[in-house]
This record gives structure tokens, C-alpha cells and sequence, in this order.
């Protein structure tokens, strides 16, 4: 099940996308009629409600489905209840082509983006030219908790996941030079385009054996499998949550193949008119193009 959200009559909307079909179901209605406060994507996840979502599937009602044609897709998770979570340096062969094999991590190595970073599908990104002259791209495949807890085993981790959706962790490599830390140059507005949609647990038998690709225009950048990730989903969950609460909702990036920018020699950082597309086997492919300026 493919969960999205997306504009409607200049509304806010969520629901389930049948690609196949070139329909949505609209779960808004469906809950506004019901009389639950459950008007986001967020909120379902919070409050346990795939069960319900499913009911609603198969009732296959008409009222509640509309033409793909008529919405517009936006981040599924629009504006984050806290910073989102990201690994860096989580392939070993990223880790080298960033610095050398000394760099291949031990422990996960953890550092967030702020919640105003997230940007939507197909989103025009504005990046204005004095802020940054090293713009980089991370195609990533991303977690969505489901289940809240703490100590978390990495026999019970991927209990807890609600689902997966496509994250690019948009670098500025320079500002991440300059201040010694990865914070600023994570957290520009507009450098954390996510979606196009959430892809429910249940329809991916393994996510360690996703195919990853990144495209700058028509050049294939990456090309990686969520197989080779250095750090597994239940070590991730399992390290996050030993000391800290994990929440429903709370999205979790989990680091990016080779292929960065930054890698090459010389280096190919993102240019004004560049489009890149992510593409993840069953998730789908997250598209944005750069306007620098």
C-alpha cells in the first residue's frame, strides 16, 4: 500500500495511491466522515489506523476515490514533529570515496536535518548562490516509525517501522567544512525533498535488497543496494532507541551509496537547471530540479 499526501482544491489531503489504477483514495473524507481527528498522514501513523485504511480499501467505495489527474503529490510527511534522524557515511564504499578506508565507520555515525528542510516531489528547489557553491545530492532509502519505544531489540526493530519512503539528503559541502559540523550545511531550506510516497511495511519482503539509483539529468550518479547498507535497519533502531524514545512519525534516513558528488575528481557538485531523480525498487522515484541563483 502506497501511502501519499497531496493538494485537492487547494487542500490539504492524505490517502492511498492505486498507481496502477491512476486513482487516490481519499482517507481525509473518509475519517472527516467518521468524525476522527485524523486529517494527516502523521496522525494515522500516530493513532494505529492502517487496520481501518485497509477496511476502507475494501469497501471500495466510489464517494471516496478521486483521478490522480486532479491532485497534486506533496511530501508525505509535510512538516516533521522533530529533526529528522540520518546516517552518515552507512556504505562502506561512500565512506572511502569521501575520505579514505580509515573513515569506514565503527558505530553509526548519527546527525539530524531540521524539520523545515523538507521539500516535496517534483518541488522546484531555490537555493540562493551566496549560501552555498557546494550543493550535493544522497539518494537515500528512509524508515518511518510506527510504533514508539526505547530499548528496542533488533529482533523486534522492524516492528516498529510503518513504512519507507525516498529521502535526498541535499548537502552543502562547503557551509559542513566551514562550521565544523554537519547541522547547517543539512538543514538549508528545501535540501530534504522526501516521497513520493510512503510504501507500507507489508509490501516489501526485505529492505536490505533495494536497488537504489540516483540520475543528474540522464547521468546515472549512484547505483547501490540497500544490501551493502554498513549498519542494518534493526542496528540502527536498536542504537537510536538504547538511551533515547523513538515516536510514531519519526523518519529516519539511512545513509547514502557512492556516488556523490563530492566523490568524483574533480568534484561534480549540483549545477543551476540540474534535475536528479532517486529511484527506489517499489517505492518509486522522488524528482526535483536545482535553481541556484
Amino acid at each position: 500500500m502506497k501511502y501519499i499526501s497531496f493538494l485537492y482544491k487547494g487542500e490539504n489531503r492524505f490517502g492511498v495511491w492505486l498507481e496502477e489504477e491512476k486513482t487516490v483514495i481519499d482517507c481525509s473524507e473518509y475519517f472527516q466522515d467518521k468524525g476522527e481527528s485524523v486529517s494527516t498522514l502523521v496522525d494515522l501513523i500516530r493513532k494505529d489506523c492502517h487496520g481501518e485504511v485497509e477496511f476502507l480499501m475494501e469497501q471500495s467505495e466510489e464517494k471516496y476515490r478521486l483521478s490522480a489527474e486532479d491532485i497534486t503529490l506533496i511530501s508525505p510527511i509535510q512538516r516533521p514533529l522533530k529533526n529528522i534522524f540520518c546516517v552518515g557515511k552507512n556504505y562502506k564504499d561512500h565512506a572511502i570515496e569521501m575520505g579514505s578506508e580509515k573513515d569506514i565507520p565503527t558505530s553509526p555515525m548519527i546527525f539530524t536535518k531540521a524539520p523545515t528542510s523538507v521539500a516535496n516531489p517534483n518541488e522546484l528547489l531555490l537555493f540562493p548562490s551566496d549560501v552555498s557553491s557546494q550543493l550535493d545530492y544522497e539518494g537515500e532509502l528512509a524508515i518511518i516509525i510506527g510504533k514508539g519505544g526505547k530499548g528496542i531489540s533488533r529482533q523486534e526493530a522492524l516492528d516498529h517501522v510503518f513504512g519507507y519512503t525516498i529521502v535526498n539528503d541535499i548537502t552543502a559541502r562547503d557551509l559542513q567544512k566551514k562550521h565544523g559540523q554537519f547541522f547547517i550545511g543539512k538543514s538549508l531550506d528545501q535540501s530534504c525533498p522526501m516521497g513520493p510516497v510512503i510504501l507500507h511495511h507489508s509490501a516489501i519482503a526485505d529492505p536490505h535488497k533495494l536497488n537504489i539509483v540516483t540520475r543528474i539529468n540522464d547521468e546515472v550518479r549512484q547505483d547501490g543496494s540497500t544490501e551493502d547498507l554498513i549498519f542494518d535497519i534493526p542496528e540502527l533502531l536498536s542504537v537510536l532507541s538504547k538511551g533515547m524514545t523513538l515516536e510514531a512519525g519519526d523518519i529516519i534516513a539511512t545513509g547514502t551509496p557512492s556516488g556523490v558528488g563530492k566523490g568524483f575528481k574533480p568534484p561534480k557538485f549540483l549545477k543551476h537547471g540540474d534535475k536528479i531523480t532517486i529511484s527506489i525498487e517499489g517505492i518509486g522515484s522522488l524528482q526535483n530540479e536545482i535553481s541556484i541563483g
